[in-house]
């Protein structure tokens, strides 16, 4: 029996307890070898164009020579703003491959979050779809850009991308209008790219596993979104753990063609780590660029066989809505996993009784390559935990003071392994540590005897809206920027549909200040999962005696106003 690690004892028999990443030299090899076994599998299907990983390693293969081609100092960062289309992983493994530094960018950000992305990573160049131009136009100027590369979303979908392009461009009107003609940046088409690379000498990086692979933005408690550092071999330790994990359920899968739908954005952590383990396995990604269109996901899922869906619980809530969503064929549907929020037990028994697939949640965070805890992949049923650790991976429970807490007891979730960051870019990381080394989470745990964990609370004052990560203090600071606005505070506050929704409490200077002034502010300056849904005025606010606003006791007030 393993009575420091209960856990191990719930494994099933064919999961290791350890990985090993040092059995790769490097990210690029474990990639390599994906391509390698599997060429001739289709690796994507978008909008019903296909593409093989042969295709997707040629591709990459292009981008990393004409990245190479621009003389870019060693360790330089190349960023990535796009939606889930054909060209996004390409891109990303050929920014790897060239030996630099991938920071992926969440596409609807706002120019002044765009803005602190790129300055606090440094990035030189970047990937953009032009959807989201408009935001980099108005920023540009103030970051080290050199050069953009401009993409349509239809770049590689061959005949059938210039039809894409020209609904979005000219029928959905989905490009607002901008100007990146400026001679101090230097503008390329992602055609161009993937033609010039092509005809371009590539010379492999000499690269260790110890080096950076992303810079992985996730909020930050003082307002600004700091970059999780993670390394090649955090990286390789996520893929083989997501492996291992799901082993009982993909060894019946044999040498079949097994789809993953790719709802989730290949930004996001959780979906970035589900593209590894699915090119571990030789996966068809069904890439769906916008799932808020549910009508035309359900229409999407409806044209091929899918074995694994992964999602958040608004996604799986939204999809149950659908009036023929029922109607679709889970013959082959094996795996539904649940991360990004908590799932719920209403959502979860509906999933089950529509698909007849259990829904398996597990809790994972942008630190360590969202992998941490997990269900049992072969559970049968919801259990409402966020399961047990995965391979290689240790966790502690600890009270305020740093000190162990017995079983059932709450307290903060410490994780060790090596799929953990090192710290963040930029940042003393220090105090995000234990002094033996264990990553702090900032979240409020209890542990059974079993070892199966239970998320009571956070820690932080972070709210989780759909899955994203909204932290209350770069949204005041941000909204104490709207004339008329004294003082404000934000809290998050139960949401059926969103697991939590945005609530913000304004101290008016004057009636000028209205509702639709406040919206339209945060609409203006923020991406639309942080901007508030609910706005209350308020003469003060409640403080401590230092003048700290206390979140608590407003939340305490809602719940006492809205009971």
């Amino acid at each position: 029996m393993n009575m420091d690690k209960p856990w191990l004892n719930q494994y099933p028999s064919n999961v290791p307890k350890s990985i090993n990443p040092n059995q790769y030299s490097s990210l690029m090899e474990l990639y390599g070898e994906c391509f390698s076994r599997f060429r001739l599998h289709p690796m994507s299907i978008c909008m019903g164009v296909t593409h093989t990983y042969g295709d997707v390693d040629e591709a990459s293969l292009a981008v990393a020579a004409w990245l190479q081609a621009q003389n870019l100092p060693t360790g330089s960062v190349v960023a990535l703003m796009m939606p889930n289309v054909p060209q996004y992983l390409p891109t990303m493994i050929g920014i790897l491959r060239a030996g630099f530094i991938c920071t992926p960018i969440n596409p609807l950000y706002t120019g002044r979050e765009l803005r602190h992305q790129l300055n606090d990573s440094g990035a030189k160049v970047i990937f953009i779809v032009d959807n989201f131009a408009q935001a980099l136009e108005q920023v540009v100027d103030e970051t080290a850009i050199e050069r953009i590369v401009l993409s349509k979303m239809g770049d590689m979908m061959g005949f059938k991308g210039v039809l894409v392009n020209t609904i979005i461009r000219q029928v959905k009107r989905l490009v607002p209008k901008y100007k990146l003609n400026d001679p101090k940046h230097e503008v390329t088409k992602f055609p161009e790219v993937l033609k010039q690379g092509k005809n371009l000498p590539f010379e492999p990086p000499k690269t260790t596993l110890e080096q950076t692979a992303f810079l992985q933005y996730t909020g930050g408690t003082t307002g600004l979104s700091k970059g999780a550092l993670l390394s090649q071999s955090n990286v390789v330790a996520a893929a083989l753990q997501s492996e291992a994990w799901t082993r009982p359920i993909t060894t019946e899968f044999a040498d079949a063609y097994i789809n993953m739908v790719m709802a989730l954005p290949l930004y996001h952590i959780f979906a970035f780590m589900l593209s590894l383990l699915g090119m571990r396995s030789g996966y068809t990604f069904i890439l769906v660029p916008n799932p808020r269109d549910m009508p035309g996901f359900v229409k999407t899922l409806s044209k091929q066989p899918f074995h694994i869906f992964p999602g958040v619980n608004t996604l799986f809530k939204g999809l149950l809505a659908q009036s023929n969503f029922e109607y679709l064929d889970f013959s082959s549907l094996r795996i539904s996993l649940a991360g990004g929020m908590a799932a719920t037990k209403q959502t979860a028994e509906q999933w089950l009784d529509v698909t007849g697939c259990p829904m398996i949640e597990g809790w994972g965070m942008t630190e360590c390559v969202a992998v941490g805890t997990s269900n049992i992949i072969t559970d049968d049923k919801f259990n409402g935990t966020i399961g047990i650790p995965g391979a290689s991976i240790d966790i502690i429970i600890i009270d305020e003071h740093d000190e162990p807490v017995s079983t059932h007891q709450a307290g903060e979730m410490c994780i060790k392994g090596p799929n953990v960051t090192s710290g963040y870019f930029n940042c003393d990381s220090s105090e995000s540590f234990t002094k033996d080394g264990y990553f702090r989470t900032g979240d409020i745990v209890s542990m059974d005897e079993k070892g199966y964990l239970t998320l009571l609370d956070r820690k932080k004052d972070m709210i989780l809206v759909s899955g994203f990560n909204v932290y209350p203090n770069e949204l005041e600071s941000v909204m104490l920027d709207c004339d008329g606005i004294i003082d404000c505070a934000v809290i998050g506050i139960p949401d059926e549909r969103q697991g939590e929704a945005v609530k913000l409490y304004v101290v008016p200077a004057d009636n000028n200040v209205t509702k639709e002034v406040v919206k339209d502010f945060a609409l203006d300056n923020l991406t639309g999962y942080k901007c508030p849904q609910h706005i209350e005025f308020v003469s003060e606010l409640p403080k401590s005696n230092v003048g700290k606003v206390l979140r608590q006791k407003l939340r305490e007030q809602h719940l006492a106003n809205y009971a």
